[in-house]
């Protein structure tokens, strides 16, 4: 799979890339085009899915409609906990974007979370929350969170972590908002 990925990627640089030897690389100079490629890849993660067949999904699914529609309905029943309470958090106040993160002192990817959301703070117009899954625990419980870290967008819950490329991708377009 890393070989056909690399080799479609060459592909798509042209033909003066394409015409390197990689093989009289040195070990530094590997490091950079390895580097060069996982940049090009999580700016543009639809660039895999493309190049190994994945179809687009399109949102939503006719099977789930209903269990949207209520994840919906229960994300806005506590919208104003989640998304306009004075929690800790960065970002924007007044972006138009917001993402809550349920996190936990004892969840190892919880750290890992806070600083990816950062940096996409950065880059967009994003607040995020931060609420601490032991100290909110009634509303927890009301969302469902179960494996931190646990996202809450507007129209979109993610159980688990998600790597930045995946929530660029639901920032970009709109599909969490």
């Amino acid at each position: 799979m890393k070989r056909f990925c690399v080799a479609a990627l060459l592909f798509w640089t042209g033909p003066a890339l394409a015409e390197t030897d990689f093989r009289a690389l040195t070990d530094a100079e590997r490091q950079v085009l390895r580097a060069e490629i996982r940049a090009v890849i999580l700016g543009n993660p639809s660039l895999i899915n493309e190049l190994i067949g994945v179809p687009q999904a399109t949102y939503p699914t006719p099977a789930y409609e209903e269990e949207i529609a209520a994840d919906h309905a229960l994300i806005a029943r506590h919208a104003d906990a989640l998304f306009d309470g004075d929690l800790p958090g960065f970002g924007d106040p007044d972006a138009s974007m917001k993402i809550a993160l349920f996190i936990a002192d004892e969840c190892p990817d919880c750290q890992r979370a806070k600083e990816e959301l950062l940096e996409l703070s950065k880059g967009y117009n994003v607040k995020v929350m931060l609420i601490d899954r032991n100290a909110h625990g009634d509303l927890a419980d009301a969302l469902g969170v179960g494996d931190l870290p646990f996202y809450v967008m507007p129209r979109m819950m993610i159980q688990g972590h998600m790597p930045a490329p995946v929530l660029t991708r639901y920032l970009e377009d709109g599909t969490g908002q």
